[in-house]
């Protein structure tokens, strides 16, 4: 059953089908709930909390309380929803690490590889986004997209122009997402009608960062695309923003494609290796968010590491352009945060999902295992750490805004045949991160709200 997106004001209450002024006390919405505790990549048995009737109690679009619905259902009180959806898994959101909204229109083009991607099609379809229309029209489409695939926060990179950033902020806050997005800095390497410059760029993120940044659900990251299309200066001013503003977010592109890797080599040959790039101009840090992290060697992944920067793992884009493969295991060792990202459009799909089961595929290809538990917190949990937002996305602990999904596992025929042979939570997981997408999305509410 697909689910329908409806664009609501953020402070309307909707419950099951329709909206109230005046919400209730509490809402409470039954099912099998599954949600990750802590990261189950150290061997932990108890990171993923399953309750195979359960109860998630939610007010005033925060979630209350969580367990067995045999316990809860004895203390419900009498003025609330309760929604039943017996059959199906109510789990949180997924969070999206790396998207790009203007390239909506170029998913799915036929054959390139990284650099020849970004002149063949990136560029042309971000050159459209100066014309405000189309900038309104792609935000609002690829946000539908992501609330069908299941996915409530989302980092994302706009273009080059002001107000594709305004864009994207004013549809996300018209449906109540949270979402991080920017700019994107660009002064060289790149077409004449996509370029800034280092003052422009400085001054134009300076403002959208007073506009948007703490504005509701919304916040904003510094957005240098990769090293390669920015000049010493602007990445120098891309870090004096950093340090004015600490607690915004950074986000780039590293070590995603040899050819890219070598570029880079000879465009800064004073600096160690690209990682070092970022770093000596201030942008490797706590809320620095980097995708692909490919190509890196033991003393980059040091680093990473302790500055407390995340990764962005890309697999549906990385196989797509035949970038390399990701390396989990190291980042694991080096105490990387990672996350999953879709990277539409050199990603194939919106679904983290199916994103999760290529993920799977490109580590049986390094002999590295991804659980289907921990394919489960790097998308909803582990992004939401990979963000710093743990403490108040990615699960359903007390406190913490109720983003969740109603998922049907169930779906499809085929789905329906394996699910009856699946006895574990684990085995079912699995399933969904193989056989699943948009399809299986039965119903979306982002903090207590059905969108």
């Amino acid at each position: 059953m697909a689910t329908e997106i409806l664009s609501v004001d953020f402070p309307i209450h909707v419950g099951y089908g329709c909206a109230h002024l005046n919400p209730p006390a509490f809402n409470a919405y039954r099912g099998s709930i599954v949600h990750a505790l802590h990261d189950p990549g150290r061997g932990d048995d108890h990171a993923i909390e399953y309750i195979a009737d359960g109860i998630l109690m939610v007010a005033a679009g925060m979630v209350q309380e969580v367990g067995p619905a045999e316990e809860l259902v004895k203390r419900l009180p009498s003025d609330g929803e309760v929604t039943d959806y017996s059959g199906m898994l109510i789990m949180p959101g997924f969070v999206d690490t790396h998207v790009h909204y203007p390239q909506v229109d170029v998913i799915a083009s036929y054959g390139a590889q990284l650099l020849d991607w970004l002149q063949d099609y990136t560029f042309p379809a971000e050159a459209r986004f100066g014309d405000e229309a189309v900038a309104r029209e792609a935000a609002a489409f690829f946000l539908d997209e992501l609330l069908r695939n299941g996915t409530t926060s989302a980092l994302v990179f706009a273009s080059v122009h002001p107000r594709s950033v305004d864009a994207v902020f004013e549809a996300a806050r018209s449906r109540g997402m949270r979402l991080i997005a920017g700019k994107v800095l660009m002064d060289r390497n790149c077409p004449q009608d996509l370029r800034d410059t280092a003052e422009s760029g400085y001054e134009d993120s300076k403002a959208l960062i007073e506009k948007w940044h703490g504005a509701g659900r919304l916040c904003y990251a510094i957005t240098p695309r990769f090293a390669a299309t920015s000049t010493d200066r602007q990445l120098a001013r891309a870090g004096r923003l950093a340090r004015e503003h600490p607690d915004v977010f950074v986000q780039s592109h590293l070590a995603e494609n040899t050819d890219e890797v070598a570029w880079v080599e000879t465009l800064f040959p004073n600096h160690r290796s690209y990682l070092d790039v970022y770093d000596r101009y201030g942008l490797l840090r706590e809320r620095s968010v980097y995708a692909h992290c490919i190509h890196l060697d033991e003393r980059d992944r040091v680093r990473m590491g302790e500055s407390g920067a995340a990764a962005a793992f890309c697999p549906t884009s990385n196989l797509f352009l035949g970038s390399g493969l990701f390396d989990l295991q190291a980042a694991d060792t080096h105490g990387i945060r990672t996350g999953i990202g879709t990277d539409v459009g050199g990603g194939t799909t919106f679904s983290i999902l199916r994103t999760l089961g290529e993920g799977y595929k490109v580590l049986q290809l390094q002999d590295q295992t991804l659980t289907p538990s921990r394919a489960f917190y790097l998308g909803t949990l582990g992004g939401a750490r990979s963000l710093y937002m743990d403490d108040r996305i990615g699960n359903f602990e007390q406190g913490k805004e109720a983003d969740f999904l109603v998922v049907d596992p169930n779906a499809t025929p085929l789905m329906t045949r394996r699910m009856s042979k699946a006895k574990r939570i684990d085995e079912k997981l699995f399933a969904l991160f193989m056989l699943g997408d948009d399809r299986n999305i039965r119903a979306v509410y982002l903090a207590g709200k059905k969108v």
